[in-house]
């Protein structure tokens, strides 16, 4: 029998992210174990039950000398305290990566807490996610037919990219590279910001009188463009608060689109509202996912 790709391989993290990463390698023979650590003894168990994992992890130097793969799938405000506890255990050949939305803060975290072992530190963002969390949301095709942007380290060998990239592509994944500053910025725009936005829409419906009443007529409109509220709270709190220089420009930029939208109205301009319907509209209907 074939070696797989990675003999041992450690999450952190093993709900949607996490989960389906394990679920994706061992689909393809790909991993021959995987540990898991969380917060939680019952959503290890839960993943284990579910063969996410096959036990979870309870000594950071028995479980990480050895591993061929860490991957940090937590939200990205637990990462500095995670890689301050695994940096002084990795083992040499471990090589290591993230599932985290945003990549400046992640990579000045990997500076301050990984130390010697940067270089085996790749950071990735997989294109993935879903409004569903926890382990019972993973799936083994999640990753199919999906990005994974990677923006590796200066201090990253070629064949650490390599592997990171096979770890990728061997769930099915079509993987891109960016800096973190370019990640920051395409994303701020394309995922932080509708995020931000669908759950303002959702907060200023819920906290007015009549809620149950508009939430009883809202149909499909509503419904897809709120989808995304129903993602973790303490993952988008997160993601916001690392992001929020980037976002802050992103928002303004939306004001000013939200401000002529106002004028155009207030001064019902027929002709300028169809203007930028008319933009949006060939924009929307040219754009594949």
């Amino acid at each position: 029998m074939a070696k797989p790709l990675f003999q041992k391989v450690v999450i952190f993290g093993v709900g949607l992210i996490g989960g389906s990463l394990s679920l994706a390698l061992r689909s393809k023979h790909a991993v021959g174990e995987v540990v898991g650590f969380g917060r939680s003894l019952q959503t290890l168990a839960q993943a284990q039950q579910l063969g996410i994992i096959d036990r979870s992890g309870s000594d950071l130097a028995t479980e990480l000398g050895d591993a061929d793969l860490v991957f940090l799938a937590t939200p990205v405000g637990q990462m500095p305290e995670i890689m301050a506890r695994i940096a002084p255990y990795l083992g040499t050949h471990t090589v290591v990566m993230d599932g985290g939305s945003t990549k400046c803060d992640v990579v000045g975290y990997a500076y301050k807490h990984l130390a010697e072992s940067v270089a085996h530190f790749v950071p990735a963002h997989p294109i993935a996610g879903g409004e569903k969390s926890g382990a019972t949301a993973a799936r083994a095709d999640l990753y199919q037919n999906k990005k994974v942007v990677i923006t590796p380290m200066p201090e990253n060998s070629a064949a650490t990219i390599a592997r990171i990239r096979e770890a990728w592509e061997v769930c099915g994944a079509s993987v891109s590279e960016l800096t973190p500053k370019q990640h920051d910025e395409v994303f701020a725009a394309v995922s932080h910001l509708p995020h931000l936005l669908s759950f303002a829409l959702v907060h200023g419906l819920v906290k007015r009188e009549n809620h149950d009443l508009l939430l009883s007529f809202a149909a499909s409109g509503f419904r897809d463009f709120t989808r995304i509220a129903a993602s973790s709270p303490e993952m988008w709190r997160d993601i916001c608060l690392a992001n929020r220089d980037t976002l802050l420009v992103e928002m303004g930029r939306y004001e000013e689109e939200l401000s002529a939208l106002r004028n155009a109205l207030s001064e019902a301009d027929g002709e300028r509202l169809g203007e930028i319907f008319s933009v949006a509209h060939a924009a929307r209907s040219k754009w594949t996912p």
